[in-house]
């Protein structure tokens, strides 16, 4: 039967708000979904992400090893500049459709296993099982029992293991690799899921680019100190000679501002400043590197023309500089969204700092 109009369900039912973002992008995917629909190279590159972001301050180098001739070996985290010949981890990356099985597990437990006994490395610290899926239950019980899963290891491995080390030769468990597996610490294999990582990259300032769901709260910037901070001294020592301009005198000193506008616009400037600080902390911390200094670039380039043209003094100057960074439209920047006119005043003062604008006219 063919359906009539009011057969067909309208999406999210009377009364339901559609967004201009659902109605571009689509419904939000939440983190641990998307990851499902990864590939395995997409897998391994989270993989690493997740390792250099989050657990960085535990090593002194992480490095991604793939393609042919890895000996088992994904991402890495060196302790130490032994590198695999010193104190490592090793998380293993598999993204199957279902949580992982001892089967999935034997071969790669042979490699490690196959070449610390050739010696081409130190046994890993802690091998990580790293799926989306996790371990099923058959694979976690197996690896809460270091005995049991030592004991089918080797009875697997004629069927799972001796051909899947190497395309180049088979690896039979002869006495000398069977005595070496005997005494194998087999603690050190352990899995994790999905849901920790995905926590833990929250965190992360790559968090939102990779996943979406926009930028966390951004905290309150705080007031400037009563003097000013060494942090300051460009951009003040040049506010003060276009002030000086000006009124015609020179200014030296902040104290010597007696007109009330000019105390009051220096007020709003040290306050802009601070403000565009706390911003660059704040993408330091959410967004990946170089999203605020592509900022800053934006602002540079939406202001020149107005800074090198001719102005009545230096304080005209940086009026009509700060309100062309105001006006200016910036539609592409991740921080946008969370930035305020105040944050443009200060990013033009930042510049200064820089040397990439100038307020006074020596």
């Amino acid at each position: 039967m063919t359906a009539s109009w009011k057969d067909i369900a309208v999406p999210g039912g009377p009364g339901s708000e559609v967004t201009a973002s659902q109605v571009i992008l689509g419904p939000s995917i939440p983190p641990q979904q998307r990851l499902l629909t990864y590939s395995p190279d997409q897998w391994e590159d989270f993989v690493h992400e997740w390792v250099h972001y989050c657990l960085k301050k535990s090593y002194m180098q992480v490095q991604r090893f793939s393609g042919a001739g890895d000996m088992g070996i994904d991402v890495v985290g060196f302790v130490d500049d032994q590198r695999l010949e010193g104190v490592w981890d090793n998380y293993q990356c598999k993204h199957y459709n279902h949580g992982l099985t001892p089967g999935d597990a034997w071969p790669e437990l042979g490699k490690i296993i196959w070449y610390s006994f050739k010696g081409e490395y130190v046994i890993p610290r802690r091998y990580y099982f790293v799926s989306p899926w996790g371990s099923g239950t058959k694979l976690s019980r197996l690896l809460g029992n270091v005995t049991k899963l030592r004991e089918e290891l080797i009875a697997n491995w004629d069927k799972n293991v001796k051909g899947a080390i190497t395309s180049t030769q088979e690896v039979p468990l002869d006495a000398a690799l069977r005595a070496y597996v005997d005494t194998f610490d087999f603690s050190i294999f352990v899995a994790k899921t999905s849901l920790q990582l995905v926590d833990d990259h929250r965190a992360t300032p790559v968090h939102a680019a990779r996943f979406g769901g926009g930028l966390p709260p951004r905290p309150v910037a705080g007031k400037p100190p009563a003097d000013v901070a060494s942090a300051e001294s460009r951009y003040v020592t040049q506010l003060l000679g276009a002030y000086g301009e000006h009124i015609g005198t020179p200014v030296t000193d902040p104290s010597g501002l007696a007109q009330p506008k000019l105390k009051e616009h220096f007020r709003r400037q040290r306050e802009a400043f601070y403000e565009a600080e706390s911003l660059r902390v704040f993408a330091r911390d959410t967004v990946p590197p170089g999203t605020f200094e592509s900022l800053q670039d934006d602002i540079y380039d939406g202001v020149i023309d107005t800074h090198d043209s001719d102005h009545a003094d230096g304080f005209q100057k940086v009026c009509a500089v700060t309100k062309a960074a105001r006006d200016m439209q910036i539609v592409a920047n991740a921080l946008i969204f969370c930035a305020n006119p105040k944050d443009r005043d200060g990013i033009c003062h930042q510049l200064v700092n820089e040397e990439r604008l100038q307020w006074a006219r020596s």
